[in-house]
């Protein structure tokens, strides 16, 4: 299968890290051939299989992936060792990292904090101040 996304010009500097916002080489679920997405680090963060897409503000960076048919969009942030994966959505300013795993069908949003071991799956929904943490 063909890329379906290019890392552009246009950076930006999250904790001396730089994230490249990205931009659509052909049409997919929803998204337009040439529409700009959101930011990554680098091509290992967000699968060129499938239907996942980063949008909007949204950053993904260091060993995070995003893949499958899953969704990272508005403002939200998801880094370190984390998988957001399957058809599960992280937005608004919500965070997923640690070894965090968001996937299935969940939804992560608000200010929610996905980190450490905490998996979320199935179609749970967490939104607003949460914080899903789970140790060793």
């Amino acid at each position: 299968m063909s890329e379906k996304y290019e890392l552009t010009d246009d950076s930006i500097k999250v904790f001396r890290r730089k994230l490249f916002r990205i931009r659509s080489l052909r049409a997919f679920a929803g998204v337009r051939k040439g529409e700009l997405g959101g930011y990554v680090e680098n091509e290992n963060n967000l699968a060129h299989e499938g239907n996942a897409w980063v949008s909007g503000n949204a950053k993904v960076y260091e060993n995070a992936e995003v893949f499958g048919d899953a969704k990272v969009f508005g403002n939200a942030w998801v880094f370190g060792n984390a998988w957001v994966f399957g058809n599960a959505w992280v937005s608004g300013n919500a965070k997923v990292f640690g070894d965090a795993k968001v996937f299935g069908n969940a939804k992560v949003f608000g200010n929610a904090k996905v980190f450490g071991n905490a998996w979320v799956s199935g179609r749970a929904t967490f939104e607003g101040e949460m914080r899903i943490f789970r140790s060793g």
